[in-house]
């Protein structure tokens, strides 16, 4: 059973950085897809990114241009670099893999096997 842990949440200002990390344990094939999504209070879960295996990208119009995902197979591990933060970008944060071997990825929800905890990611204005 695979089991994905972020980290990298916290409290910052606006305009700030926060980096968030995906760790991806227990899985053998390196062929898989992460998405990152975000839940805020009240409102519907929002898929913001995800790359494929090949390292093929895809953003969110709310987070292009701000923030970037990168992967690095050796580690298992995808990151969420996210720059020039906003209020709005405040909620918790989730990755999750899809395990279909595709050189494409979507962020849609449901295509998605397993998720990971989340983390916590508040802005201040």
């Amino acid at each position: 059973q695979s089991q994905l842990v972020e980290s990298g949440g916290g409290l910052v200002k606006d305009g700030e950085s926060l980096r968030l990390s995906c760790a991806v344990s227990g899985i053998t094939s390196r062929y898989y897809t992460i998405g990152w999504f975000r839940q805020a209070p009240g409102k519907e879960r929002e898929g913001i990114s995800c790359i494929s295996y090949d390292g093929r990208a895809r953003y969110a119009d709310s987070v292009q241009g701000r923030f970037t995902i990168s992967r690095n197979n050796a580690k298992d591990t995808v990151y969420l670099q996210m720059n020039s933060l906003k209020p709005e970008d405040t909620a918790a944060y989730y990755c999750a893999l899809d395990v279909t071997v595709q050189s494409y990825c979507v962020m849609t929800s449901s295509v998605y096997d397993q998720w990971g905890q989340g983390t916590q990611v508040t802005v201040s204005s």
